[in-house]
């Protein structure tokens, strides 16, 4: 029987990535962090079923699938903390932060 090559090892790796990227715009980063992860685990099942049809890339799929995880962790980091921010400042004063910040940007990108 001819090896064949498990599904999507690069695609996993590189959504981890993606997912950890996302994470400074509000936790959105944990959509393709968990893709990956559905996809790492679903590249061992197949692999786990007949591991003599593929060829040895369990070494990149689990790779993903600790990146997938660490992703997934920061962003549900990011998110508890954006939670926190506004429980204990309140939505207002958070809003007033987030609207100063910008104002900051734009005085500096005019200045520039």
């Amino acid at each position: 029987m001819e090896a064949q090559k498990l599904p999507s090892p690069v695609l996993i790796i590189v959504l981890g990535i993606f997912g950890i990227l996302c994470c400074c715009f509000a936790g959105l980063g944990i959509i393709p962090s968990a893709i990956a992860l559905s996809l790492s685990r679903k590249a061992e099942t197949i692999m786990a079923a007949n591991p003599e049809l593929y060829i040895d890339k369990q070494s990149s799929i689990r790779a993903g699938k600790i990146i997938a995880i660490a992703a997934i962790a920061l962003n549900l980091y990011i998110l508890v903390k954006i939670a926190f921010d506004i429980y204990s400042m309140g939505w207002d004063a958070y809003k007033m932060q987030f609207e100063e910040i910008i104002e900051e940007a734009k005085r500096q990108a005019e200045a520039n």
